[in-house]
Formats: C-alpha cells, structure tokens, sequence
C-alpha cells in the first residue's frame, strides 16, 4: 500500500481519498446524500462486495462502506495491517439510521466522518471508543504529535487513576481527564509535553506530547538538493536533542524562497517555507554572521537571523555544510485566550470550531446565561465559572491572567465576539504574553435576517441604543446618518426596564426618512425555543413589542414585503435596485440627499 501515515483526524474531506462501497439503491441515494452534505465527490464503488472493498482499501483513506457490519468485518479483517496506515471504516446500515466507526476511529479519522455522515443523514454516529463514549479528550486527538503507550495511559485516565502530567516549559495543554495533574500522588502513568526526544523509559507507562515550538532558518547554495537540506536538518535537530514533529516552519532570506530543495524539504515536513528581505533579517544581531551571506543576499546572517524575525528565541546556532546553514528557535511559551463567539443560542448554529476550543479549555469563563448554554461541553476536570452583567472588566481581567499562568483559557460570549460582545475589552485590556484567538459566531443579527427572510440584502448599518457607553446625542446623530444614507437599520438593545423612550425616538429619526409603509420587525429570543417573530410597519410599529431579548430591523425605502409559496410572509431589501427594475422617483434636496417622503397606507401588522 506504501506510505500513508496520516494525521490523527481529516477534518478537511475535500482533501481526503473517500470511497463510497454500495450494493442497493438506498445505500446508493445515501451515498449521494453524504457527498452533498459534506461537499465532497467520493469515489462510488457499486458491485459485488467482495471486489469493492478490497479494492477501496488500497485506493482510499476513509471508506464508507453501506453493506451490513458483519459482511463489511469479514471481508477487511484479512486486510488489516496498522492502525497508523489502514484506512478508516464507517459502517452505515440500510435505513440510513446509524453510522458505525469499525477501523481507524481516531487515527483514521473514522469517528468525526461517522459524526458528519449522522448529521447529513438525520441519524446517530454509534462511537465505541471509550474516550469518546465518556467524553475523554484522546491524546491520539490532540493537535500535536504523539509517541508511547498510548493504550496504558488512556486506560489510567478512563479509571480514573492518578496520571503525572509534566509540561516541561510550561507549554498550555487541553483538558484532559480529571485524574491527570501536575502534583499527582502516586501516578500510575504519566504524560510529558516536550519539543525534545521521546524521554528515558521508566516504570510508568509513559505518552510523549510534542508542542508546536521550533522554528528551523535555512540557507543554501543554489540548487542544493532536498537530501543535503534534509541532512543537515535532521542532523542539526539530532544533536541538540530536539524532535521534528515540534517544528512549525522553515524560515529563509526572500531570495531562497523559490530553492527547490527548500520548497521540497518544506511539502516533506508538511510545514510552511516563510522568507523575509534583507531589510527585515538585519533587524536582528545574529551571533554568526557572514561576509559572504552578506555579499550574496544583503545580510550577514540568513538561518539564524530568520529565526529571529519569526519571534523565535535561539536555542541552536548555526551549522553549516558547504552547501547550506542551519540553526534553530523556540517559540515563547504562551497561554492561550480564545474568545468565543456561541451564536444566538440554538446549539446547532455554534461552530465546530467553538465547541472544540470549549471541550478543550482548562477554564471557562463567561455571563451566566451563555455560560449555561454549553456547560455541558466542557470537559470533566476543567473549571467553569459565570459572573453577572456588569462584571465585564473583572471577567475579562482574569482570563487574561489566567491565560498568562500557562493556561488554554475561553471566554464566551453570544452572537460574536466582535460585535458588542468580549472581543473588543479583551483587546483594550492588552494580552501581552498570550496568545489570542477571536472565534466568530453567528451574530443575532443575521440570526434575525435569515428569520425574516432577507432584510439585510442591501447595505445596512448596526446600531446599539444602549447609552451606558455611548452619549445618547452621539447616538442620535448616527441614526440621522444611517436615515439620510437610506440603510437598512438593525437596532441591538432597543428597550429595557428604564430605557423607554430611545426607540421611539430612533423610529421617529429614521422614519423622517422613508416611508411609513417601511417595514419593521422585531425579533425576539432568535432561534430559541421562546422566539417570536412580529413584523410591521413604521407606522404601525408598537415599541411596547420589544424587551431587551429583541433585535429590531427597520427597512429602508426599497424593503418591501413578499409571500412565500406557503402563505407566509417575509421581508426583502433588493440586492441591486436596476435588477428589481422600476425608476427611482423619491424626492432629493440638492446634494441628491433623500428628503422626507410623503405619506402611504400601512398594511396591518402580523405576528
């Protein structure tokens, strides 16, 4: 079969060799079904199955296979080899009900395509593998590369006993089982996080983690080859005791950046080939430098200079051969910050990629309500605290410093982070010494338009008349502005207890503007189970509608309301006017400003 080792799980199947074994028209239309879901096009072995799978499995890397377990256990059972190079298997049975990882959950990215394939299909991925039937992370999971007794320390952490976890510099990593700490007393096994060799054996079963710290600068001769480059970085790694599978980038001087060998050794390591100018490498005062480098490039020192400008620290100087020079870096060792975005509330409009920073934080911090809202995603052992309204500074504050401890550190919010929600203070704050990562949700806003149909088709503008941070007059003045510019209007926090009197008077402003006829909606708890859903006119519009749950949306002169093909109705703001067709007669002043327009019947509001 050759070379496949792959990666611990293929989240991008655009990119995966996916084969599709199918004997019957339903495994046929299913087959159909996941390709469309997932947006792939697999391979669809149709015929005798004896043939098929076999054949799939030396052609692919996830197999789907659509004949019963049993036939499908029989027939791959005299193919297994390694569990690190024989695909993964997915069993779907004929009603489409169930997804069953049989090979290669983990390491064969079985168990995640079993969960897409449930998902596509309306069924249940059925995941046998006890880290996650328990909700363990798995350490054959994990973003970083791995080595050791995996069975005997994942069989520590399921029952529970003490593991040793030993982070040599400090590197932040993912909650793991309860039973895994720094001080553990009497540990059973161990697990050490280090970008060097795989440590002494000793009487604990042992897995090594290797973080993703090492920065390797290169430069070369022209046309040196890829086995000289390889070499000499193996052998640079080699003798300072440091492992391959830590390195996240080959950097170079810009005019290397086109050396074959270089661009080969990088697409062997699966890792980026970064260059940087002249300009930027002298920057750096790199303790050997060349007259020759010098002469050739325009700075004395290539390897370990972009090393440098990569934000490493030096850790090996540079070695060379008469062809090429290598040296080494470390990345600073950093906590991390993720700021979620949790979407306006429906669980299936979080994103994956917010729930696995939340199932992989250490700590999780957030307002009550969204706190509540994914609990339950957070892993066993990981610490979980809510704080009240009010309390932003303080709620902010600490994740920072607990980022700063060497933590994995979330700190939720809803809709998305950037728009009137924790990005924006975590920035101001500062985050010197951690790393940061903004994950974007679906915002209440465009949970709204797609509920309303299309408000937001055109150009539009978000306002929030809340004045706890903002003048009151500052906010009026924008209203004016996005009435004059005819924008469509979404209003966050239009009304609560004490503020009564700011949305009749943000109505009153952008109905100077446009038609009474304009419509208006307001939604409330967008896409949870309490929604409710009022459309109206300007006119018409009740304030007494809306509480501090709601979004409001005020359409511009063009929005209009449509009919579905069931009777219901939507509201639209046109894409583009020309293609709607129809001349534009509102009246302008001289700047070709919009005036006041006259007025028109309302329809009757609806809910």
């Amino acid at each position: 079969m050759g070379d496949r080792r792959r990666s611990p799980v293929m989240r991008n199947w655009s990119s995966a060799r996916i084969a599709q074994v199918t004997n019957s028209q339903p495994a046929r239309d299913h087959a159909a079904a996941i390709d469309a879901a997932l947006d792939i096009s697999s391979t669809h072995l149709d015929g005798p199955a004896g043939e098929m799978l076999p054949q799939a499995w030396r052609e692919a890397d996830l197999i789907v296979s659509h004949l019963a377990l049993g036939a499908t256990t029989r027939l791959i059972a005299p193919l297994l080899e390694d569990k690190h190079t024989d695909p993964g298997v997915v069993v779907v049975d004929e009603a489409g009900r169930f997804a069953v990882p049989l090979v290669g959950g983990h390491v064969g990215g079985a168990n995640e395509l079993a969960a897409a394939i449930s998902e596509a299909l309306g069924g249940t991925a059925v995941l046998t593998t006890a880290t996650d039937a328990t909700g363990l992370q798995a350490l054959d999971t994990l973003d970083w590369a791995h080595e050791g007794d995996v069975a005997a320390v994942t069989r520590a952490m399921l029952d529970g006993r003490p593991v040793l976890l030993d982070r040599g510099l400090g590197w932040p990593v993912a909650q793991l089982a309860p039973s895994v700490s720094e001080d553990a007393v009497g540990p059973v096994a161990r697990i050490v996080v280090t970008d060097g060799n795989e440590p002494e054996a000793g009487s604990l079963p042992t897995v090594t983690l290797h973080p993703k710290s090492l920065v390797v600068g290169m430069g070369c001769n022209k046309g040196t080859s890829v086995e000289s480059l390889r070499a000499l970085f193996d052998a640079t790694l080699a003798d300072a005791g440091l492992h391959p599978a830590s390195v996240v980038a080959i950097t170079t001087h810009e005019a290397k950046a086109g050396e074959l060998g270089l661009l080969q050794l990088a697409h062997q390591l699966g890792i980026p080939l970064v260059d940087y100018t002249s300009e930027e490498l002298n920057r750096f005062e790199a303790p050997n430098p060349s007259q020759h480098a010098l002469d050739a490039v325009g700075a004395p020192s290539v390897s370990e200079a972009s090393v440098m400008a990569h934000g490493a620290s030096l850790v090996v100087e540079k070695h060379k051969t008469p062809e090429a020079t290598c040296a080494i870096g470390r990345l600073p060792v950093r906590g991390l910050l993720q700021v979620v975005g949790l979407g306006p509330g429906a669980r299936d409009l979080l994103t994956p990629r917010a729930r696995k920073a939340i199932q992989q934080a250490n700590l999780v911090l957030g307002y009550g309500p969204y706190v509540k809202q994914i609990r339950d995603l957070a892993r066993a052992g990981a610490t979980v605290q809510s704080s009240k309204m009010g309390t932003e500074a303080q709620r902010t504050a600490q994740a920072i410093d607990e980022a700063r401890a060497g933590k994995r550190v979330v700190l939720v919010c809803g809709g998305d982070p950037a728009i009137y929600a924790m990005a924006s203070p975590v920035l101001e704050q500062g985050t010197d010494g951690i790393d940061l990562e903004v994950i974007p949700g679906v915002t209440a806003e465009l949970a709204v338009s797609a509920i309303l149909g299309a408000p937001l088709g055109h150009d539009h503008a978000t306002i929030s008349l809340s004045d706890l941070h903002t003048d009151w007059r500052v906010i009026e003045q924008r209203l004016e502005g996005a009435a004059i510019g005819d924008f469509v209007v979404t209003l966050y926090n239009p009304r609560s207890r004490t503020r009564r009197m700011h949305l009749p008077r943000a109505l009153e402003i952008l109905g100077a503007h446009r038609p009474p006829t304009t419509p208006v909606a307001v939604v409330q708890q967008a896409t949870r189970q309490r929604q409710k859903v009022i459309t109206s006119t300007l006119a018409n519009f009740q304030p007494d509608w809306v509480d501090m749950n709601s979004l409001v949306v005020v359409g511009s002169s063009r929005t209009r309301f449509v009919s579905t093909g069931d009777g219901e109705q939507r509201i639209v703001t046109p894409r583009d006017y020309q293609w709607m067709g129809g001349e534009d007669t509102r009246e302008r002043d001289a700047r070709g400003w919009l005036v006041a327009p006259a007025t028109a019947q309302d329809p009757e509001a609806s809910a």
